[in-house]
């Protein structure tokens, strides 16, 4: 046997400084004790997959697949440390079995019914778990079929006026408090994309909103109404859809002054979430882009809205503002300032919930030699949404118990989960999946008074 070289050494251990920086108190977190009411306008394949998903959690039959509440950890500290506790045991947010629910729908079907319906989750699971769902039936609905032309149904509120429907649903929050014996509610949006609206003078500040309702005033679309009565009764709201609803002054006002914290918009779940996650690379990479080319068959409710042409405009808005922002064609000219970029949404209906994107992607690079990219992903786009609206509610209620959050408004750092991020008039979305990520740990770092993590890394080798 060779013998080693007198001349070798052992290897030296590396030896970490520790950061001279000081650390920020820990806010005060309030704990999450009592039961969190979980309020759904829509409870159509989006809300049903998710109640019906935490139930099956809470029974051991299936795993939080997708959740970063769940199943997500955060690193703390330097990579040497080893520390990296679960999302879920690093901040006081609700547990699972403290969730209690209900909704509002044009439809009467209870949850099991529509979960059926909707032909998302196997029947073999829905059996498992028929009682639970079956007690969650609709609230009679805030509905105009002019935001909404290709549904209808016959569980609608009738009022006098925009205001009466608002009053309406207060009433049915209120009630919703009391039956449930709920600590604390959060309403999430999981219903239809509405019709295209532009921001308009009836939007500018809660007097002039309150005026709009009274006066029916088409510009306040039925999610109006539910994020007015959620907000005015202190509730926290985000919004799934590509609606205006919440991202308005009038809403930013209420907002703030309840101290319920707003998000949205618009679930990032299949195509988008994609180029969140592709264009990113291209730009790291600075490899160009002439064009992307986007489309995608559904045929699940949302498709069907979708085939009307004011909804696919309210689509189409959020999903094209994806690349601009991402790629930043104004900085980076000679790469994406060219770059054709097409969205369709096709109502397929044989394929139900089971959405397929096809995608385009003409890359260019050394010297503009093209290239391309071909991305075909069958995806389901519910089961891709369900993780979002959990955690969603879960951190939407940390911000409402949380003094720093509860009071700023938007809820910016929760971009992670949306197509097109509300963010503080005048500042600009960021579209990045990685730095959205990266933004949302930090906020959670810097709430429990831990360094932010900048991956500098220079410290390892002083």
């Amino acid at each position: 046997m060779a013998k080693s070289p007198k001349s070798a050494k052992p290897q030296a251990r590396v030896e970490v400084k520790e950061s001279k920086a000081p650390k920020k108190a820990p806010s005060n977190l309030q704990p999450a004790k009592g039961k969190l009411g979980v309020m759904i306008p829509g409870m159509g394949a989006v809300a049903t997959t998710f109640v019906a998903g935490v139930e099956a959690v809470r029974k051991g039959i299936s795993k939080p697949i997708g959740s970063l509440t769940q199943m997500g950890t955060v690193r703390l500290g330097k990579r040497t440390e080893g520390r990296s506790p679960k999302i879920k045991e690093f901040v006081p947010i609700a547990g699972l079995d403290d969730l209690v629910f209900t909704g509002w729908d044009i439809f009467e079907d209870n949850m099991f019914d529509a979960a059926t319906k909707a032909g998302v989750l196997d029947r073999y699971l829905l059996d498992q778990i028929k009682p639970f769902l079956s007690k969650i039936t609709p609230r009679k609905a805030v509905f105009d079929h002019n935001y909404v032309k290709k549904i209808d149904g016959p569980n609608v509120k009738k009022g006098k006026s925009k205001m009466d429907l608002a009053e309406q649903v207060r009433e049915d929050i209120r009630e919703f408090r009391k039956s449930s014996g709920a600590a604390r509610l959060i309403t999430i949006w999981c219903g239809s994309t509405e019709t295209f609206i532009e921001p308009s003078a009836a939007h500018q500040s809660v007097k002039a909103f309150e005026k709009a309702l009274q006066q029916n005033d088409e510009n306040i679309a039925p999610s109006m109404i539910y994020a007015y009565a959620s907000l005015i009764e202190g509730v926290p709201f985000a919004n799934g859809a590509p609606n205006l609803t919440v991202d308005i002054p009038a809403m930013h006002e209420l907002s703030r002054e309840h101290e319920a914290p707003i998000c949205g918009k618009d679930f990032k779940t299949g195509q988008t979430l994609m180029k969140t996650i592709l264009a990113p690379g291209f730009k790291a990479r600075l490899l160009g882009v002439s064009g992307w080319y986007s489309t995608n068959i559904l045929g699940n409710r949302d498709g069907e809205v979708l085939d009307d042409p004011g909804s696919f405009k309210t689509k189409e808005e959020s999903k094209l503002g994806v690349l601009d922002h991402i790629l930043q064609p104004e900085l980076y000219p000679d790469l994406y300032k060219n770059i054709f970029h097409k969205v369709r949404i096709n109502y397929y209906p044989p394929r139900g919930d089971n959405k397929e994107g096809w995608d385009n992607i003409d890359i260019f690079g050394w010297l503009g030699y093209p290239m391309q990219i071909k991305v075909d992903f069958l995806c389901r786009d519910s089961i891709l949404a369900a993780p979002i609206v959990l955690d969603l509610v879960l951190f939407l209620d940390l911000a409402a118990r949380t003094p720093e959050l509860k009071g700023i408004g938007i809820q910016e750092w929760l971009s992670f989960y949306f197509k097109s991020p509300m963010t503080a008039p005048g500042l600009y979305p960021e579209h990045d999946l990685f730095i959205q990520a990266m933004k949302l740990k930090n906020t959670l770092r810097h709430l429990r008074g831990e360094e932010l993590i900048t991956h500098l890394g220079l410290e390892y080798y002083d």
